[in-house]
């Protein structure tokens, strides 16, 4: 039923307040339940000016702070990986009006659940006027039946419906909800999100409470740990503040994480030495065919954090730059991994990128098409821009054919072959050869072809 630390409210508050427990519950069963709550519970923002991140959607007059702040009520599906402020965000959405609150978990909750909080809205609002949140986690998971069961409740505004999902809703939510909602998508903290609330949380009373200092390398490895998840970054603090408490130190040290969370601190600056050398290894692993460096190097860089797209990206430049025409599907397969990284995200979007590394660096390698496109370009840069033949010029305009424009070109398909001999390149590039293709791979057919087709179109038999 919780959600992300990091980003906003405090879901304890908001079971309390919102009629969950009821409103008799005592005073100290809440303060015990309050302070047992985890870190990343306890350290959610209260208000909108603690937010952290998600400013896309919080700016001034934005729809989300609209939202938050009272105005134009509407149902929404916040759509975003873990730990970016989903369930938090909701919490603030209840509190803007002193809304009800109620949160269910689509792990647990069934249509009989759900529309036993719908009865209990409508009554509330008939009896006096007090209207409902209802906040759905992991709402992907219900089946069409259960997301049917809210359609009317939504349609009516007997509860504002704040649905949190992981996944793309267009996909996992039945259309006339979604029609029904705003959908907002969030997006993965940054790293100076994720510090600021760790900072926060060791200094604030509601977190540490300054009882332990961070070292600074710590930190950093709590950051690379977040991956963008604030949850994730706060409860591995929360661990390593406990094993340093329970043997009388009195600061978080890089040991102290790195056995609390049982993963060592990789070394690796996304924005130093390490970044460009870890990638440029992983590329020439890739080129030089060693598929076992190329996925160290990968996991290297995983396990650091580095951001997938960015591996994604330069696998795409890598298929057509060191593997080109000898396995014309490597393009095909690091743009689809670009595309699943994209779509499902990580840690599952390791696969996708692990499948493509393993394709590429096991392709047939060639870089006729870079030094093709190269050559090209650098006659081009050189003044080698001659006029376009005139029987290439485009003919669709009236005048064309008085000024020799489109006149005498010859169709290839009129020919059985589909190849004839034509000028093509302007006159001062006749005869240029760029793209060399290599004998191996897919392109060894190529390197046959080629030639066989430069001396019909030069006509050079």
């Amino acid at each position: 039923m919780s959600e992300v630390p990091g980003s906003v409210g405090s879901m304890s508050d908001a079971l309390f307040e919102g009629g969950l427990f009821g409103a008799d519950v005592e005073e100290n069963s809440r303060a015990r339940l309050v302070e047992n709550a985890p870190l990343a519970v306890r350290m959610r923002p209260r208000t909108l000016e603690e937010v952290v991140g998600q400013q896309h959607l919080l700016g001034p007059g934005a729809p989300l702070r609209r939202l938050v702040e009272g105005a134009a009520p509407a149902s929404v599906m916040l759509y975003g990986p873990p730990g970016t402020g989903k369930t938090t965000l909701a919490t603030l959405v209840s509190r803007a009006t002193g809304r009800r609150f109620v949160a269910l978990s689509a792990l647990s909750a069934g249509v009989k659940e759900v529309r036993a909080v719908i009865d209990e809205a409508r009554r509330r609002l008939g009896r006096a006027g007090e209207s409902t949140v209802l906040f759905i986690d992991e709402v992907h998971r219900f089946s069409k039946t259960q997301q049917d069961a809210l359609l009317g409740a939504v349609e009516d505004r007997t509860v504002l419906l704040v649905a949190a999902t992981t996944e793309n809703p267009f996909f996992s939510v039945v259309s006339p909800l979604l029609s029904r909602s705003l959908v907002l998508q969030l997006r993965p903290l940054t790293d100076d999100d994720v510090r600021e609330l760790v900072r926060r949380a060791v200094s604030d009373g509601r977190g540490l409470a300054g009882a332990l200092s961070l070292a600074a390398d710590a930190e950093d490895h709590l950051v690379r740990l977040a991956g963008g998840d604030a949850r994730r970054a706060l409860t591995a603090l929360e661990a390593a503040a406990e094993s340093a408490t329970s043997t009388g130190a009195t600061a978080i040290d890089l040991a102290t994480v790195e056995a609390t969370v049982d993963k060592a601190a990789v070394r690796y600056d996304r924005d130093g030495d390490q970044h460009y050398d870890v990638i440029s290894a992983f590329i020439k692993s890739i080129r030089g065919s060693d598929v076992d460096a190329a996925l160290h190097y990968l996991a290297r860089m995983i396990e650091a954090g580095e951001d997938p797209r960015f591996v994604a990206r330069r696998l795409i430049v890598h298929a057509s730059e060191d593997i080109g025409m000898a396995d014309p599907t490597a393009l095909q397969v690091a743009v689809a991994a670009a595309h699943a990284v994209q779509f499902i995200g990580m840690p599952e979007g390791r696969l996708a990128l692990a499948q493509a590394t393993v394709h590429l660096a096991t392709a047939p390698k060639s870089n006729a098409v870079i030094m093709g496109i190269d050559a090209a370009l650098a006659d081009v840069r050189k003044g080698a821009v001659g006029a376009v033949p005139p029987h290439l010029r485009d003919g669709h305009y009236a005048g064309a054919a008085a000024l020799g424009n489109a006149t005498g070109y010859r169709y290839p398909h009129d020919v059985p072959e589909g190849v004839l001999a034509q000028q093509y390149p302007p006159d001062d590039l006749v005869g240029v050869d760029y793209y060399h293709p290599v004998a191996r791979g897919a392109e060894r057919q190529l390197a046959e072809r080629v030639p066989r087709l430069r001396k019909l179109v030069r006509d050079e038999n």
